[in-house]
């Protein structure tokens, strides 16, 4: 068999990455990267992590997991999202949508023992992606997705595009639809990583409008959005108590809340999806008939690897674009 020549091969791998919605810079990402320049990069980080998650693992997998699908939605996986804000500028970490990430203490850690082993090689978007994927592993006993590196961090980070990018929970379908394809997501890569909503909680306030509405004299009273399941919304107007409560918080997955699995699907066709932007996707004949398929556990951890390796090659930067910060929450001097 004639031998295709590099330069064919190098343009066909381009074209994969730029399919998967990754970009020229994506294709520079690989299996291993830091081999070489930091051998111990992800037995650290996974060691940090691990530790981490058994001592909080009802809460941790789901943290990380957000972090890392809030860093790749505002100009992509490039650790902006770590950026502390300075007194001339808010950072994205502080917009509302972010306000309630925790997990930003263990990619502290990791990065400040990386710093040492030795410095400015590994970066904090690779830390961020590695932690996500640990996190989310560390029930299953085994790497849920595996992860390619060899991202730098960026150096802008404004809280205005996080209020832009990030898909909210109130969203219909079209505007979620147009969120992801900005990003070159398609309606699977939307329906698929929704279901990380399988884990972690959803404040009360940010699904209220669902479960109250105000009468003609001011008052709240109790409403059910139809697309709800009656019972369930029976059972969060209980835990939450009033539409402004934003202290309390419920599980997203009321069967298994601390278990990556497919229940997220059962509970949309039962009605039970807690966000408004969760039952939208009932209302879009190409994302709804996903959802039947991914109530299959198997099939659902199959896909979902395949959908956030995609999303963790959006916008990355790569070779000499951006930095490898020191201090995840600072930009290099």
């Amino acid at each position: 068999m004639m031998r295709a020549p590099p330069t064919l091969l190098l343009l066909v791998v381009l074209a994969g990455a730029l399919a998967g919605g990754g970009g020229v810079e994506a294709a520079l990402l690989k299996a291993h990267f830091y081999r070489h320049s930091c051998p111990v990069a992800e037995t650290v980080v996974r060691d940090i992590v691990q530790a981490s998650v058994a001592a909080n693992p009802a809460a941790l997998p789901a943290r990380l997991l957000r972090l890392f699908f809030h860093d790749c939605f505002v100009r992509g996986c490039d650790a902006s999202l770590l950026i502390d804000s300075t007194a001339g500028s808010t950072a994205e970490k502080d917009a509302a949508p972010n306000r309630s990430l925790g997990g930003f203490e263990i990619v502290d850690t990791a990065k400040a023992v990386l710093e040492a082993v030795p410095p400015g090689v590994v970066s904090c978007a690779d830390i961020v992606a590695l932690a996500a994927r640990d996190a989310v592993s560390f029930q299953l006993g085994r790497d849920l997705w595996d992860v390619q590196l060899g991202r730098r961090d960026g150096v802008v980070s404004r809280a205005s595009e996080a209020l832009s990018d990030i898909p909210s929970p109130s969203d219909n379908f079209t505007t979620l639809e147009a969120n992801f394809a900005s990003k070159g997501l398609d309606v699977k890569d939307l329906v698929i990583l929704s279901g990380a909503h399988t884990i972690g909680v959803g404040h009360c306030n940010l699904f209220s409008s669902r479960l109250f509405s105000s009468t003609t004299t001011g008052a709240v009273a109790p409403a059910t959005d139809p697309t709800l399941n009656a019972a369930y919304a029976a059972q969060l107007r209980a835990a939450c108590g009033s539409p402004s409560n934003n202290a309390t918080t419920v599980p997203m997955d009321p069967e298994s809340p601390a278990r990556f699995d497919s229940h997220y699907y059962v509970n949309l066709k039962l009605g039970r999806g807690l966000f408004r932007s969760d039952a939208a996707l009932l209302a879009d004949r190409r994302a709804a008939g996903l959802i039947h398929a991914l109530t299959k556990e198997g099939h659902f951890l199959k896909e979902f690897k395949n959908a956030v390796r995609k999303m963790g090659r959006v916008g990355v930067l790569t070779g000499d674009q951006g930095e490898i910060r020191r201090n995840c929450r600072v930009v290099n001097s």
